[in-house]
């Protein structure tokens, strides 16, 4: 399948996806319906529902790919290891946010190839704004009208952007050898965004994230002309460590 073809498909999943997210976004009975899972996260009904869609539809779309989903079933390395192509999916990454109810959480999704995440796609539900990678670039969809995005390429009066849950010291440090005159916060996959779209320049992750919530970034990140430093996919264990996202 021709990467245009197969990215429309990628979004129009992630959008059906979306737009049950804010069914229960918008329903108080079934918002409320929250559980806690092993590691003491939230899990929504949304994140629930979102995922099914998305599985089973990337399930018919490419019966062959196999499938790393945050609510999917764990699946061990051994078993995984010596897989040359994978959906990377968070079907609704930024949970936190949508429990706080201030809009800055998405879906997303990624094709890993060779251990390189090749496709991305990120969908806002609040908003419907789209951002995708494929080979010929990355592009944001705002009212149906796509428009290639490139980072600033600017290394002076730079503007950082960083989670509004996780800042830290390690973070601080690290931005001080870079000369930030402005910061900016948001959620979830938002920050990769921003960075690919000019909006900021520089994103460094010191806290925990997992593959499957940086997999789509970091593609459009690197189609926008940036570059992502610290990040590898299908490791033995799924969790990152400390990355930067460069508009530079």
């Amino acid at each position: 399948m021709r990467q245009d073809n197969l990215v429309e498909s990628l979004i129009a999943i992630a959008t059906e996806a979306s737009s049950k997210i804010l069914e229960v976004y918008h329903n108080e009975a079934l918002f409320n319906l929250i559980e806690e899972k092993p590691d003491h996260s939230p899990l929504t009904l949304a994140d629930q529902l979102s995922n099914q869609i998305i599985v089973e539809n990337l399930q018919i779309l490419t019966p062959n790919i196999p499938i790393i989903s945050e609510e999917g079933k764990h699946i061990v390395y051994e078993e995984r290891k010596t897989w040359q192509k994978f959906w990377l999916v968070d079907p609704l990454d930024g949970t936190k946010e949508f429990i706080k109810r201030n809009g800055q959480f998405t879906v997303n999704i990624a094709l890993i190839e060779h251990g390189e995440p090749t496709i991305g796609v990120i969908v806002i539900p609040v908003s419907g704004i789209i951002y995708y990678a494929i080979d010929a670039g990355a592009f944001r969809i705002k009212g149906n009208r796509a428009v290639k995005i490139e980072v600033n390429h600017k290394k002076r009066q730079l503007t950082a952007i960083g989670s509004s849950s996780h800042a830290c010291e390690e973070e601080s440090k690290f931005l001080s050898s870079f000369d930030i005159e402005k910061q900016l916060q948001a959620g979830s996959s938002l920050k990769f965004c921003h960075v690919a779209d000019g909006q900021a320049d520089i994103y460094y992750r010191a806290g925990p994230t997992m593959e499957w919530d940086t997999a789509a970034g970091h593609a459009i990140v690197v189609k926008a002309g940036g570059r992502v430093s610290g990040l590898s996919y299908n490791k033995p264990d799924l969790l990152n460590g400390s990355f930067c996202c460069y508009g530079f």
